[in-house]
């Protein structure tokens, strides 16, 4: 069983990914497929965004009423072909910017950057007939009460046909590795600036937060094929990445001008970065992984 569960799956796609391509490697069973899913959401729909994603998928069209998980799998399963003997599946998590691994262009792109992550299933015997998918929660509206947080009812996957998907760039784990320690340290470092200039403020211990941050994501665990490595660099990109949120949620509270605003925000941005890099040749050495048997 692998241990790293602490906050290191930080989106549906990146779970859905890990463990379809364990199913479609024969390493996992369709269930542990389903369960990894109900972390995100009690129910799962799949709909075609377009009639050559329907056609690429076998999902119906011009019906648009979703289908529910097992669908999800048949689509996956279709999309990748008969015989994959190798990871078909990949991530991608676009920011305006940067949107490398997604066409170009189209509404697959623009979703998948509205909300920051986005599937790819390719059959590496055809190409051209690769689909995207990108997810959407959907929530309850059970209260007209102002302080009520509304639950998560359901994760709803929109299919697109994405023929022109461009390779993503390689990155090595190793190198994701080392700078990912660089940048737990200046995470640290921005995080213990904040503490100090909060002091005497009515504001939660920032480690506290970070801690609740890292909580909200527990809960979803690995295949147990991941490398360690790998698991152990989503765990600190993980930990990176709550720095950041709660940095720049206090970032306002703790320090006194704009122009330590601007200083603080502007040394926290490259971690976006590093942290996005890290998580994808995690993946990637998780999704190689399966098949390495």
């Amino acid at each position: 069983m692998n241990n790293y569960t602490a906050g290191i799956m930080w989106c549906p796609s990146a779970t859905l990914a890990v463990w379809a391509n364990s199913w479609l490697a024969g390493t996992a069973a369709p269930d542990d497929v389903l369960d990894s899913l109900s972390a995100w959401a009690p129910k799962h729909s799949v709909t075609a965004y377009d009639s050559a994603a329907a056609g690429r998928t076998g999902l119906p069209w011009p019906d648009l009423n979703g289908t529910g998980a097992v669908s999800l799998l048949q689509t996956l399963r279709t999309a990748a072909g008969p015989a994959p003997s190798g990871p078909s599946v990949s991530v991608a998590l676009p920011v305006p910017g940067d949107v490398r691994g997604l066409p170009a262009g189209t509404q697959f792109q623009r979703d998948a950057i509205a909300v920051g992550e986005a599937l790819i299933v390719t059959d590496p015997h055809i190409p051209s007939t690769a689909v995207g998918l990108v997810p959407d929660f959907e929530f309850d509206d059970g209260s007209d009460d102002p302080e009520f947080d509304p639950e998560v009812s359901a994760l709803s996957w929109t299919v697109y046909s994405a023929p022109t998907t461009p390779p993503s760039p390689h990155i090595d784990l190793g190198e994701a590795e080392y700078e990912l320690r660089s940048a737990v340290r200046a995470a640290a470092e921005a995080l213990g600036a904040l503490r100090a200039g909060m002091a005497g403020a009515d504001v939660d211990d920032p480690r506290g937060l970070v801690e609740q941050v890292l909580e909200s994501g527990r809960g979803h665990r690995l295949p147990d094929h991941a490398p360690s490595r790998a698991a152990r660099v989503l765990e600190n990109a993980a930990h990176v990445d709550a720095i950041i949120t709660v940095s720049s949620g206090l970032m306002p509270i703790g320090l006194q001008s704009s122009s330590e605003v601007q200083i603080a925000s502007d040394a926290l941005r490259p971690l976006v970065g590093v942290v996005r890099s890290a998580r994808i040749a995690a993946l990637t050495a998780i999704l190689y992984s399966a098949w390495q048997r």
